[in-house]
């Protein structure tokens, strides 16, 4: 199965079995990292995921995997959870979530000698998202030239 198929079929597997709770799939991930592999599975709720929510997902995952062991046939670690407080933005969902909130993003290219630019989130839509800066300047980046956004972490 190809990896984007794996990632998508996990997804619904998981979002079903949230859909009563309050718990958020974050993102599905399968990569390889050196010899192994690593199906993760970042999970939120509002006020922080506990150890028991991660271990009920992955008990449930676990159990559906091995149903359906033609899925994944190598060997893999399953890991479940949550992004952490400097979570990836990625879906629409994620953009709006966090409008007014401090956010890094990463730049393919440089943009005045930056390739990282940090600010609150102003606005987001389909082609482009919108960053005050620290000087008040507010500043319009295509979604073509952002590698990354994620919440900031302030001290």
């Amino acid at each position: 199965m190809k990896k984007k198929d794996l990632e998508s079929n996990i997804e619904n597997v998981v979002k079903k079995y949230l859909e009563s709770d309050i718990i958020e799939l974050v993102d599905v991930e399968f990569v390889k990292e050196g010899p192994n592999h690593y199906l993760r599975i970042y999970i939120d709720k509002p006020n922080g995921v506990t150890i028991d929510d991660c271990e009920n997902v992955s008990r449930y995952v676990d159990e559906y995997l091995d149903m359906n062991d033609e899925l994944i046939t190598v060997p893999y670690y399953l890991e479940v959870s949550s992004p952490g407080l400097d979570r990836p933005l990625k879906k629409p969902a994620d953009f709006q979530r966090s409008i007014g909130k401090h956010i890094e993003v990463k730049l393919y290219q440089n943009l005045d000698g930056n390739k990282l630019i940090q600010g609150i989130l102003k606005n987001y839509d389909d082609n482009a998202l919108t960053v005050i800066l620290e000087n008040e300047e507010e500043l319009v980046l295509d979604h073509k030239q952002i590698a990354l956004v994620k919440l900031a972490i302030i001290f």
